[in-house]
């Protein structure tokens, strides 16, 4: 009966089993049938395998990954047109839209990334101080903890190759050219008056805090076309997008105090930053060799505010100060030395949007106001002047592909300069209108991750001068190895006249530079080597028959110029623990014949030879960072009346060693000194001749030195933040 059972059952499994088995065999052979090999070769521009690569369709789980020869092959169902992804690290992904069924033995080329970190980058003329950059020469820690700077942005500035060490004036002269060759503009606007007003012997400093400040472009020569009405420099300051935190910082100080503020909400910002100075409590100590009546006394303001959107930022910046002062100044002439006062009141707003727009267009623009007034005694003479200035800039990018770039925009400059001149019968109106009308457009094209270039063209039409002028621009950047490239740049570059000439004449052309640069620049591990050679040919420079600028002056636009030379720049803050240094030369050879000169000769401004060390060192056990740095310049040239050559002597070389230290109380709590040239080395900008001849027929002199041989300066930072460790360290 079992064995019934059993036979029964096998028979009636095997009437099931055989259609099933016809069934499975008939899809099996449907699903390979309608399968597809998809199959090639993956191999870079050279045509070196790349092993490694991932290889897919789009929205599938088919692929495979190339073997040691860069072959791939994998099966997969889907039929039509597909995407097919090839991708490599450090490569650019690609793309095939294709029939499956001519995916086939393909032959793969991946490009390289042009925007992995170790790309080319274009270097010629251009330091980078920020943390986002790529190659960051200086950090804003650096620019605010240099020994000789004082926390002034310009003078850590002064510490770079390509600039020269003109003390008695304290403004940025790069290259051979004077300090009106540079401007300084604030997220991508034009700044009219960036520094703090003075008189003659006493230097300035930037009117701007590198509080709010997070990163620096300081380009020597060879800048983009986006940027015009400069011969040798600008300077980019960026205000941060977004703090990290709600503080406070008050700042207690031998010259003064300060107090800043910053509120963090969701989608917004707001910082503030005020200090007021007053050096009368500080020259009651130490007293200078200027018989002060009103010592310098000034107050100062600054905001910004943050609004994220949707697709961009929107900031609103400004700033306010008011200065005043009064002084008699030796003077070889003048037996009771010259009488000097002066009230200045300045104001500047800006406002800047940079956003998305869509279809990879991005836009950026910025409009910015400056009033600045002056009110100015000299002995007898006053002089009052008021400027009204305006900066609007519109900029729209095009980013086709990760190789091509296109960017274009228009901008306009306004200025209106009015000046009163009073002195006994005297009494002149002068000044000038101003609008300069701008379109530039740039394209960035990248051959590869070792080869850049960028071109542009600018175009100024200036109302004053009823003219125009093309500035063409290009540079060129070719990696060489894993750590070291060259670039190359050059360029036109036009500049009005400044406002001493221009309100006095109207019938002159813009002045115009054209640069040639060649750098080299290593990175590698914490440490820059950077060499660069450059040639600034210079027309239509100023020339004029007076002492200086007055309205009874000619002026014509026939000087001319050069400049050349060569800058080194090392930094290295790995090889020594704790210690981070860098050492900068430059060589100048520079002539001009211009202004009230009387032949081609360099002027008295420029050295031929600049060094600067800088060196921060942190003591763990002391909770201190301390800071050095020398600076020296060759001799600078002068006019001796005694003898019958021009701006042929020169004065013995500067030497300056100066020195901070910064105690850290405890995480928010911050002593600070500093010494300003330590060794008390009397250095001497230049001399100043007696109009008339003496008994023995000798024009008698007298050196041009500082008012004071040291700085001393003694201050307590505090700061009071969310986290508890935040300090102003980065603002000393």
């Amino acid at each position: 009966m079992t064995s019934s059972i059993r036979t029964y059952k096998m028979k009636n499994l095997n009437i099931v089993s055989k259609p099933l088995i016809i069934i499975l065999a008939l899809f099996i052979n449907t699903i390979a049938f309608t399968q597809t090999t998809i199959s090639g070769k993956v191999t870079d521009a050279k045509g070196d395998v790349i092993m490694g690569a991932n290889v897919y369709l789009e929205g599938t789980y088919d692929g495979a990954t190339s073997d040691a020869q860069g072959n791939f092959a994998f099966s997969s169902t889907e039929t039509g047109i597909q995407l097919l992804i090839i991708s490599y690290l450090s490569f650019e992904t690609k793309t095939i839209m294709e029939d499956v069924s001519k995916l086939q033995n393909l032959q793969i080329k991946l490009r390289e990334d042009v925007e992995s970190l170790d790309a080319v980058i274009i270097s010629a003329g251009t330091f980078e101080a920020g943390d986002n950059s790529k190659v960051s020469v200086l950090k804003p820690l650096d620019v605010v903890t240099t020994a000789s700077a004082l926390g002034d942005y310009v003078g850590a500035l002064q510490t770079l190759p390509g600039t020269s060490n003109v003390a008695e004036d304290g403004r940025l002269f790069v290259r051979g050219g004077d300090a009106d060759e540079t401007q300084i503009f604030i997220d991508g606007i034009r700044v009219f008056t960036p520094y703090m007003p003075t008189t003659n012997n006493i230097p300035t400093r930037g009117r701007y805090s590198p509080f709010l400040f997070d990163g620096i472009t300081f380009s020597t020569g060879g800048y983009s076309a986006e940027f015009g009405q400069a011969l040798s420099s600008v300077l980019l300051l960026n205000t941060i997008d977004e703090p990290d935190q709600d503080k406070t910082d008050i700042g207690i100080m031998s010259v003064g105090a300060s107090l800043g503020n910053t509120q963090k909400w969701e989608k917004s910002s707001l910082s503030f930053n005020a200090s007021y100075v007053n050096l009368a409590p500080y020259l009651a100590v130490f007293e200078d060799r200027n018989d002060w009546k009103t010592p310098v006394s000034a107050a100062q303001g600054e905001m910004v505010f943050r609004q994220k959107l949707n697709n961009g930022m929107l900031k609103f910046y400004a700033a306010f100060d008011a200065t005043k002062f009064e002084l008699n100044q030796e003077d070889i002439n003048y037996e009771d030395g010259i009488d000097f006062k002066l009230n200045n009141n300045n104001f500047y707003l800006n406002t800047s949007y940079k956003g998305v727009l869509g279809n990879n267009w991005t836009l950026s623009s910025g409009a910015s106001y400056t009033y600045a007034k002056n009110d100015i005694g000299i002995q007898t003479s006053q002089i009052n002047d008021t400027e009204n200035s305006a900066h609007v800039k519109l900029k729209l990018k095009k980013r086709f592909n990760s190789r091509f770039k296109l960017s274009f925009g228009a901008e306009q400059f306004i200025t209106d300069f009015q000046e009163n001149y009073k002195e006994d019968t005297i009494d002149e109106n002068y000044g000038f209108n101003n609008n300069i009308t701008v379109g530039f457009a740039e394209v960035d094209i990248i051959f590869s991750k070792n080869l850049a270039l960028k071109v542009g063209l600018r175009a100024d039409y200036s109302s004053i001068f009823n003219s125009i002028d093309i500035a063409p621009r290009a540079a060129l950047a070719y990696k060489s190895s894993k750590n070291g490239q060259f670039s190359l740049a050059y360029g036109n570059f036009f500049q009005n006249p400044n406002s001493n000439v221009l309100k006095f004449e109207h019938d002159l052309k813009a002045q115009k530079t054209a640069h040639y640069i060649f750098n080299y620049q290593y990175v590698n591990d914490g440490k820059i080597f950077r060499v660069e050679a450059y040639r600034k040919d210079y027309d239509n420079l100023i020339k004029f028959d007076s002492a200086f600028e007055t309205f009874e002056t000619n002026f014509e636009s026939t000087g001319t110029g050069y400049a050349q030379g060569l800058d080194l720049f090392w930094r290295d803050n790995t090889s020594i623990k704790n210690l981070d240094y860098w050492i900068s030369y430059s060589y100048l050879d520079t002539e001009r014949d211009y202004r009230n000169y009387t032949m081609a000769a360099q002027p008295n401004y420029a050295t031929n030879h600049n060094v600067s060390i800088v060196g921060k060192y942190w003591i763990e056990r002391w909770k201190s960072q301390v800071g050095f740095d020398y600076g020296f310049s060759s001799g600078r040239p002068y006019t001796n009346p005694n003898t019958n050559a021009f701006l042929s002597e020169r004065t013995k070389p500067f030497h300056n060693l100066s020195f901070n230290w910064a105690y850290l109380l405890d995480k928010q709590k911050i002593l600070y000194v500093s010494v300003s040239n330590v060794l008390g080395i009397k250095n001497i900008s230049g001399y100043q001749y007696a109009t008339t001849p003496n008994s023995n027929g000798q024009f008698s002199r007298s050196a041009l030195t500082p008012a004071a041989d040291q700085f001393f300066f003694v201050g307590f930072f505090w700061t009071i933040s969310e986290n508890g460790t935040d300090n102003q360290l980065d603002n000393l």
